[in-house]
């Protein structure tokens, strides 16, 4: 296979991938991360300040699996206007023998899935088992694999939305309801949908949203959207009160939920609990009492986009879907 280049569009990576399996090779690549058997090195960012956009690259290398591979990826908030995806990306997997290039691949649904399945194996390692009530604060696709991946791990019986779009909160209840088995219920405020076990947020807030005083104790937290400098969604006093677990902890401090907090000395590194492969490899324990506030600081990390780019590119393979291109 090594003379080819496996490419797969967008309408291909969706047709092989769904949330259990993801969900599956998620966990096991923060579990080796845990265990400190990948090699991942820091997000690279370029910023274009006149387009208010990034766009960044993230290597991996998983050691026990030996897959690796980079995805190439943007974000650009202005993009709806545009009629385009916030986030478009890429990933190209290669062999860890030789070095070549073994496919390239969409990587815009690949990054709502993983990100979303990120959030169901945090909701079954942090969350009370007990929990019922979902809220979600932003109603965009990531709010909707969010969903799909806590939906995997949960029985849900209600679901609370709101964001600041009627429409994406219409939408988001019409497709949703389609696929989960409850109710999905717009409210007018966040203090509104803050009322639930499990609140996940997923927007590109640069000022807190989520206020401590509407956080009852027991919750759940997947802060979601926060991934890149300055960027922040709870009041710095949750964080304070909660057992606050992150997907790396040098990533989250540079660019996740706890980035302000950290650098205007609100919050600091050694105030973190862990990291949720820690958790999963059994190193750590986050909730120690249902009485917690639990948080999963979710950056995205390129083990879960390699992990999943990998799982994706074997099912294609025995499918045999996609286009070969030569390479030599």
């Amino acid at each position: 296979m090594e003379n080819h280049i496996l490419w797969l569009n967008k309408n291909e990576v969706e047709s092989l991938l769904d949330m259990k399996s993801t969900i599956r090779v998620v966990e096991e690549a923060f579990r080796q991360h845990g265990i400190k058997k990948v090699q991942m090195p820091p997000k690279l960012y370029l910023y274009f300040k006149n387009h208010n956009g990034d766009l960044r690259t993230m290597p991996a290398y998983l050691e026990e699996a030996d897959i690796t591979g980079v995805k190439i990826v943007n974000v650009h908030p202005d993009n709806p206007k545009k009629g385009l995806p916030t986030v478009m990306a890429l990933v190209i997997l290669n062999s860890t023998e030789t070095g070549a290039p073994m496919a390239i691949m969409d990587g815009t649904h690949l990054t709502d899935m993983r990100t979303g399945a990120a959030g169901g194996v945090a909701v079954k390692y942090l969350a009370r088992k007990n929990s019922k009530v979902v809220g979600f604060v932003g109603t965009g696709n990531q709010a909707r694999t969010q969903l799909m991946g806590i939906n995997e791990i949960i029985d849900i019986e209600e679901i609370r939305i709101t964001s600041a779009s009627e429409k994406s909160n219409i939408n988001f209840k019409a497709e949703m309801e389609k696929k989960v088995d409850c109710d999905i219920v717009m409210k007018k405020s966040i203090q509104e949908v803050c009322d639930c076990d499990i609140l996940v947020t997923t927007t590109p807030s640069r000022e807190p949203i989520v206020m401590n005083e509407w956080i009852a104790e027991g919750t759940h937290l997947n802060a979601i959207g926060a991934d890149a400098p300055g960027k922040e969604e709870l009041d710095p006093a949750i964080l304070k009160r909660a057992r606050v677990v992150v997907d790396d902890i040098p990533q989250a401090s540079h660019s996740g939920e706890v980035n302000v907090p950290i650098s205007r000395g609100l919050l600091g590194v050694k105030e973190i609990c862990c990291e949720l492969g820690e958790v999963i490899a059994g190193k750590k324990k986050a909730r120690m009492k249902d009485s917690d506030i639990t948080v999963f600081d979710s950056t995205g990390l390129a083990i879960q986009d390699v992990a999943t780019a990998d799982m994706v590119y074997r099912k294609a393979l025995k499918a045999n879907i996609g286009i070969k291109l030569q390479q030599f």
